[in-house]
């Protein structure tokens, strides 16, 4: 009888390459599904974070919500760390979104449970089609999101037989049989696992097609699932560090909830395990359903326990993490509905001292991108990107108050003030847009490891230090109309042109001489040249639309627009 047995094992012949194979395409499906999902929801998702979570619980369901969109818990509360330190959130609301992140999170493991796989390569197929043939871009995007969906599916399929075998191999049973005597290590197994491959939704997917194969008891399943989990959390720290106070305390959080949960339930192991049989038993659930189940089951009642003490939380990792927190300070509040109503011109006056701020912020985007530039530090890119994205959600806020003014009368004078400020944000905006475009130029150059010579940073930071200086110009002149620094502005404008001018010529002579060593920077220099350039015009811009004398023909149709309550 041993001898048959051993004749049996030997038999089972396991593939490496497809267990390997179908795992890179489980990943690269979710990456791929996630990034259409985002390109179709642009720019909305951050919009719906900072609209909507004024309340912890809010901020749990737009998590929630938001994960099941973008298959992704670490970018959703990546993005909430973000405003965090934008001033346009608390760490309150930071851990609400962080909570609903780990309930969102939890669909893959459902739709796996439905075994939608069998239909895998009918999704890939459709998503091809649409994808090379479609010509509108949110179309290309759903064709993006079906061929996502699919591969992430047939990676599955593709693991699961092997998986299968793999559990009827001596080693693994062995292995089983000690997990379910000490669930502990099944729990460390799970966020090793987990943190080795990046994914929860993978590694519990793995847990499914195992135990679905008859290879694992449920009580050594589950501690496999929690340890996931907490292995998951990984993205969150490494994302973290070197970066401020705000994301290494949203980050222990996130470990903190997780590992809090894993203990609860490692605690209570056995009732939980025996409440999902006598679910199973009752509903004639399916075993990957079980094990999808059980992990619903855990993120709702982590969230509802924890709920309460949100601020306990927030209270302890202040204790654990001390410091200031570096944030942008963004005072909204004052941008009040009911001045609007009862004071139309106090109010103009109230949206342009917030408009002011959002040009200051957008002196810190420029200062950062220039670190980046000279200290070739991501954190400094990191810094950049989340004033932009203050700048961008203050655009938001303050063109929706002004439309709230609109609706009242407005004198002449206040017509013009409204026209102004309308234009100022949005060139405001612009400056941020393109100081992105040049943070995408570095990342080029570096990431080719391309150096620029001596010459080309010095005539870089010469055209920053003036562009710097010219919105310092542009914001006392819309705040002050000071002449003189009119004036200055028009002088420094002038210079700004000349120096890219002389850059671009002496970059020529550089590349005719074959001066340039990398080609990647080479090529790059003239486009920031141009980026620099163009930021100087939007901030030239801020002084025009200021400029009352501009406003003949504006005035003239701005009226029409508020006479239509616009």
């Amino acid at each position: 009888m041993l001898l048959i047995a051993s004749e049996a094992a030997m038999d089972i012949s396991i593939r490496w390459d497809s267990i390997i194979g179908g795992l890179a395409l489980f990943l690269f499906g979710i990456e791929f599904m996630g990034d259409g999902l985002k390109s179709i929801a642009g720019s909305k998702l951050s919009d719906y974070i900072d609209k909507y979570t004024n309340k912890p619980w809010k901020g749990m369901l737009v998590g929630a919500i938001i994960t099941v969109f973008i298959q992704s818990s670490s970018a959703t509360s990546a993005i909430a760390i973000s405003f965090v330190r934008a001033g346009l959130m608390t760490l309150e609301q930071s851990v609400g979104i962080i909570i609903g992140a780990n309930i969102g999170t939890t669909v893959t493991s459902f739709l796996i449970g439905l075994k939608v796989e069998a239909f895998a390569l009918y999704f890939v197929f459709l998503g091809v089609l649409v994808f090379l043939f479609a010509k509108r871009k949110k179309i290309v995007y759903g064709g993006q999101i079906l061929l996502g969906f699919g591969m992430l599916f047939f990676g599955l399929r593709l693991m699961g037989d092997e998986l299968s075998m793999l559990g009827q191999t001596e080693m693994f049973a062995s292995l089983a049989a000690a997990m379910a005597k000490q669930p502990i290590l099944g729990l460390l197994t799970g966020v090793v696992m987990t943190a080795l491959v990046q994914s929860s939704s993978a590694m519990i997917g793995i847990v499914q097609k195992i135990y679905d194969a008859g290879a694992l008891s449920l009580t050594a399943a589950l501690p496999l699932v929690l340890g996931a989990n907490i292995g998951t959390t990984i993205t969150a720290v490494i994302a973290s560090i070197g970066g401020s106070i705000s994301a290494k305390r949203a980050a222990a959080i996130n470990v903190l909830y997780n590992v809090i949960g894993a203990i609860i339930f490692m605690l209570l192991l056995h009732p939980y395990a025996n409440f999902i049989e006598y679910l199973s038993l009752t509903y004639h659930i399916s075993p990957m359903m079980q094990i999808a189940l059980a992990t619903i089951i855990r993120a709702v009642v982590i969230a509802l326990f924890a709920y309460p003490f949100i601020k306990t939380f927030v209270s302890f990792i202040k204790k654990i993490l001390p410091g200031e927190e570096e944030k942008i300070d963004v005072n909204v509040e004052i941008l009040d509905p009911k001045l609007a109503e009862s004071l139309p011109s106090g109010a103009l006056g109230v949206s342009k001292q917030v408009t002011l701020k959002m040009g200051e912020l957008a002196t810190e985007c420029i200062s950062a991108s220039q670190s980046y530039f000279n200290k070739q530090s991501g954190k400094y890119k990191g810094i950049s990107r989340q004033y932009e994205d203050a700048i961008n959600s203050l655009d938001s806020k303050i063109t929706g108050y002004l439309m709230q003014i609109a609706h009242e009368k407005l004198s002449e004078t206040d017509t013009d003030d409204f026209i102004a400020t309308m234009q100022v944000i949005k060139n405001i905006e612009r400056v941020g847009d393109l100081t992105m475009n040049l943070n995408e130029f570095y990342e080029l150059a570096y990431d080719d490891k391309g150096l620029f010579s001596k010459h080309a940073i010095s005539d870089i930071n010469e055209m920053y230090d003036t562009v710097l200086e010219m919105n310092k110009l542009a914001l006392t002149y819309f705040m002050e109309h000071d002449e003189s620094a009119l004036k200055e502005l028009l002088d420094k404008e002038n210079y700004l042109d000349l120096v890219e001018e002389k850059a671009r010529e002496r970059h020529f002579k550089r590349m005719a001489a074959k001066e340039c060593t990398s080609s990647v920077a080479a090529s790059v220099f003239v486009d920031i040249l141009a980026t620099l350039e163009r930021i100087g015009d939007h901030i030239f811009n801020i002084v025009k639309e200021a400029n009352s004398d501009t406003h003949a023909y504006e005035h003239d149709i701005a009226i029409k627009i508020l006479e239509q309550g616009v």
